[in-house]
Formats: structure tokens, C-alpha cells, sequence
């Protein structure tokens, strides 16, 4: 299978009432990893929005279990990326009869997996194989061949 026809499954959570920085962050640490590790780091993170975003990945999980017959082992976390939903303003009152702002922001998560093929790891494994066969010539064998 080629990149274009891996099969993907996806979950989507809207107005997280989190600022999209900060959500950005917890979503970088999950980018790349395994399916069960990215649960178990969801699962210890001290974060509070940690658990929204453990509800999403286990959405994405289930998405790809039962619309699209993937094997939930092979799951790897393809993207995970954040955007700017709505922002909520709100008036503080300061001294001498002022007011100060306070933006609430929100955040839209969306979780991609895609099932991790095995043939593309044993294919690495084989090449670690060839490259440590691969022999080079040391200075002593250079310089006698040199010298015939």
C-alpha cells in the first residue's frame, strides 16, 4: 500500500475550552507514537485537558475498529492537530472605575490514526541486516592493492 491508500480513521473534538497553545502542546507529545503508548501518556500527563483529549483518541481507536475493520494493535497516532474554534470575551472590573478584558479561548482537536503496516518494519530490519554484512577495506588492504 502507498501512502495515498492507507486506510485512516479520524475523530474530531470542537470548542475545547482550552487556549489552542496549550492544547497544541499536549497534542505534540501523542504526534508519532503507537496507539496504546499515546493512551498511557494521555493517561499519566498532568494536564488538565488530558482527559478531552483521551476521549478523542479512544474515539478514533473505536472509528477504526468497527467502520473500518483496522487491527487496534497496529494503530499508530498519523496526525494530531489543533485549531482556533471561538474565543469568549469577558469584562473584569480594575481600579479607579476601569475595565480589563479576559478572553476565554476555545480549541478544535482532530485525532488521525492509520494502521502501521509490518512489512514496511521488516523491510527496515532487512536493510540493518545487508548494511552490517557489508564489509569495508581497511588501510592495510587500500595500500597493498595501491601497491600492485
Amino acid at each position: 500500500m502507498t501512502k495515498q491508500e492507507t486506510k485512516t480513521a479520524k475523530a474530531r473534538a470542537r470548542a475545547i475550552r482550552v487556549s489552542p497553545r496549550k492544547l497544541n502542546l499536549l497534542a505534540g507529545s501523542i504526534r508519532g507514537l503507537k496507539a496504546d503508548k499515546a493512551m498511557a501518556q494521555l493517561t499519566f500527563s498532568k494536564k488538565r485537558v488530558s482527559e478531552e483529549v483521551k476521549k478523542v483518541l479512544q474515539s478514533a481507536i473505536a472509528n477504526a475498529e468497527n467502520n473500518f475493520g483496522m487491527d487496534i494493535d497496529n494503530l499508530v497516532v498519523s496526525e494530531a492537530y489543533v485549531g482556533k474554534a471561538m474565543v469568549m470575551k469577558r469584562f473584569a472590573a480594575a481600579a479607579k472605575g476601569r475595565a480589563c478584558r479576559i478572553i476565554k479561548p476555545f480549541s478544535n482537536l482532530t485525532i488521525i490514526v492509520a494502521e502501521q503496516e509490518k512489512t514496511l518494519a521488516k523491510s527496515k530490519k532487512s536493510d540493518k541486516i545487508v548494511n552490517s554484512e557489508k564489509k569495508t577495506a581497511t588501510k592495510k588492504q587500500v595500500s597493498k592493492k595501491e601497491g600492485e
